[in-house]
């Protein structure tokens, strides 16, 4: 236990074990993990939430960074080269792993989240898709009673983004309840399935992306390159 993590219990807290985890010659860096959060209050228990999980990831052996989406315009095609825009997509490259958490509102993750979401495309970026492959952890925080309508949702979105989402999830109900004044989470059952979720997220992380290319070849897309290879390569005029 550490000032900056005072409900984490580090008996009981494992790091990773990567010799268990990734085979050998697959990259042994920090797994750098991109937090996207989906409110933009001041007081926001989805981005307390997001940090409280930041602070366990570095407990972990992570690199991690926050996404803040303030200033990020709605999707359209003059929004295409606004700086907000390019950040969220370069720090999409440049993650392994993703944790997306919002509030649910009207039974739905917010506009503000979906909104990120929307601004990763799943067509490459430089040759690199910026979703595909990456693990991703979802948690949500509700004003009301508990509910996984947020995290459904969010579940099904990182399955169109071909992202390998892990089936552990963080549900965070009457969330007013569960921070103090200076938003900081209590102890609680709350916050060791939190916990819970970041564990597992680094070992999917450090398990799947030395071999993330491998698992989301796909033959349909080997099939469309090949067609589009001998298009060009028997073209009869340039």
């Amino acid at each position: 236990m550490t000032s900056d993590t005072p409900n984490l219990d580090r008996d009981s807290l494992h790091l990773p074990d990567i010799e268990r985890l990734a085979l050998p010659g697959e990259p042994g860096h920090p797994p750098r993990v991109l937090m996207l959060c989906g409110s933009l209050r001041t007081r926001s228990y989805s981005r307390f939430l997001s940090l409280e999980a930041k602070r366990v990831l570095e407990a972990l052996g992570a690199e991690v960074q926050l996404y803040d989406p303030s200033g990020l315009p709605l999707v359209s095609d003059e929004a295409e080269s606004h700086p907000k825009v390019a950040e969220l997509r370069q720090l999409s490259l440049w993650s392994e792993a993703q944790v997306w958490c919002s509030p649910e509102r009207h039974g739905a993750m917010t506009g503000v989240m979906k909104t990120q979401i929307d601004w990763l495309p799943l067509a490459p970026i430089g040759g690199v898709r910026p979703t595909q492959g990456r693990t991703l952890a979802l948690m949500q925080v509700s004003g009301g009673s508990q509910s996984f309508n947020t995290l459904n949702q969010m579940r099904i979105l990182g399955r169109w983004m071909r992202m390998i989402t892990i089936p552990n999830q963080s549900s965070v109900p009457k969330a007013f309840a569960e921070f103090d004044e200076e938003g900081r989470m209590k102890p609680s059952p709350f916050y060791n399935r939190m916990v819970d979720v970041m564990e597992e997220l680094m070992k999917f992380t450090l398990l799947t992306r030395g071999r993330a290319g491998y698992l989301v070849d796909r033959y349909s897309e080997r099939v469309e390159s090949a067609e589009a290879l001998s298009v060009r390569v028997n073209q009869r005029s340039i």
